[in-house]
């Protein structure tokens, strides 16, 4: 394991002529080379499976010193977290949290480091563990909070795990790119709906994004406003540096230039993405005010914004619904699903959703389960706009994190995720979106 600043740090471990233990201090560090930087260091305890920068934050130096000591490897040391912050570059790091870092100013410093800096995994180490403590540790973003003093095995399991879950390579953020500038005319806001969760609304919705982003001359943007557990991230095999927690926090001051650098592009299409949080916990940092806001920046340089949301009604939902142009509906060939859409379009009648801007998408529709298409629609008294077939491919491209127009275009899924599209645009053979 390469060390995170100099291999000074067991040397001031050794005890002072006083008897008392001198740890690290950032005057040490002043010199420091680059993260990452091969170095040495003479120590018995076994390294982390996953090749990662180690650093303890803890302003006891007892503590401190415990720590440093137990962790073994090349290990640096700051007595708070924002002393590190100026050294950050972008490799991944694990942070141990002392037990001081267990109070409510330290885990909201932690917190907004942690949101600002994906490489960074943390770990928390209490004198006392308590049900309250544990749920605040988590919604700061900590991954793993530990018993103090730790046992060296729970340690170092503890310290792969969240190593591992940051040995992954980001996605291409759209800020290194040139600003995508606006010409007057507003995005067409499109939302995708179910009353019951499993019904394919994620994958069309990544899918019809995909294809958007392929065929228009300006940006397409994908919002995954399942706050608790959205899922677009991992269908598009996407790993964002920032989420729609970030853009919130910046609403402030957020323009079109900032917007573009939160966004992140899927390579193959073109497709900007803003991600749901990486916490259910953050859910609460996002209401219907902020999307809406989030919504209007988007629609200033965007041709589509495609929003996809939880299968059930909460203000995020009916926000988005009443600013978008199309709301497509998307159910699957079963009784359950069937009866659940129809008491939503109960409700969106109640809310006075203009019926025009309401499109029924009909999912798994060859299923053989003995339920018509045309008893669906006599049901639910719309007639629906597509029907997408069952196929096998389809949790295949799932699974490999490829959308189904690119892993199988030729099969009927694909097929009728084309025509889905050319509902909105048609095919132009003569152009083709710039990257």
């Amino acid at each position: 394991m390469s060390g995170f600043f100099t291999d000074d740090s067991t040397e001031a471990l050794t005890p002072s002529m006083e008897g008392e233990m001198s740890v690290p201090t950032q005057e040490t560090l002043q010199q420091a080379p680059e993260f990452g930087a091969d170095e040495t260091a003479s120590s018995s305890k076994e390294a982390p499976a996953h090749p990662v920068n180690l650093v303890v934050i803890e302003p006891d130096d007892f503590a401190r010193s415990r720590l440093i000591t137990q962790l073994g490897a090349d290990v640096s040391s700051f007595s708070q977290i924002e002393d590190l912050v100026p050294y950050l570059n972008g490799e991944p790091i694990v942070l141990v949290l002392g037990p001081s870092c267990a109070v409510d100013d330290s885990l909201g410093a932690i917190e907004r480091v942690l949101q600002a800096h994906r490489e960074i995994g943390s770990i928390l180490v209490t004198e006392e563990l308590t049900t309250n403590l544990l749920q605040q540790a988590l919604r700061s973003g900590v991954k793993d909070v530990l018993a103090f003093p730790a046992d060296d095995t729970q340690m170092r399991e503890a310290i792969d795990r969240v190593a591992a879950s940051l040995a992954t390579t980001p996605s291409s953020p759209v800020g290194d790119d040139p600003l995508f500038e606006g010409d007057g005319e507003l995005a067409q806001v499109i939302t995708l709906f179910s009353t019951k969760g499993g019904s394919g609304k994620s994958v069309i919705a990544s899918n019809l994004g995909v294809i958007l982003a392929q065929r228009s001359e300006k940006p397409v943007v994908l919002i995954d406003a399942d706050l608790q557990f959205g899922d677009i991230a991992v269908m598009l095999k996407l790993v964002p540096q920032h989420t729609i927690v970030d853009v919130v926090s910046s609403l402030d001051r957020l323009d079109v230039s900032l917007m573009q650098s939160l966004l992140v592009r899927h390579e193959s299409s073109g497709l900007l993405v803003l991600p749901a949080p990486l916490e259910p916990a953050f859910a609460d940092q996002v209401g219907a005010a902020e999307l809406i806001q989030i919504v209007d920046v988007l629609r200033s340089f965007c041709s589509y914004v495609i929003i996809d949301t939880p299968a059930y009604f909460n203000d995020v939902v009916l926000g988005m619904i009443e600013v978008s142009d199309d709301v497509l509906l998307v159910a699957g060939m079963d009784i359950p699903s069937v009866k659940n859409l129809k008491i939503g379009l109960q409700t969106l009648r109640l809310l006075n959703t203009p019926v025009e801007k309401l499109r029924l998408i009909l999912n798994r529709a060859n299923s053989k389960v003995k339920l018509d298409v045309a008893e669906v629609e006599r049901t639910l008294q719309v007639s629906a706009d597509i029907l997408i077939p069952s196929d096998i491919v389809v949790p295949q491209s799932v699974n490999r994190g490829v959308p189904v127009v690119h892993s199988a275009p030729r099969s009927g899924v694909a097929k009728s995720l084309q025509e889905l599209a050319s509902l909105f645009l048609p095919v132009v053979t003569s152009g083709r979106r710039k990257k």
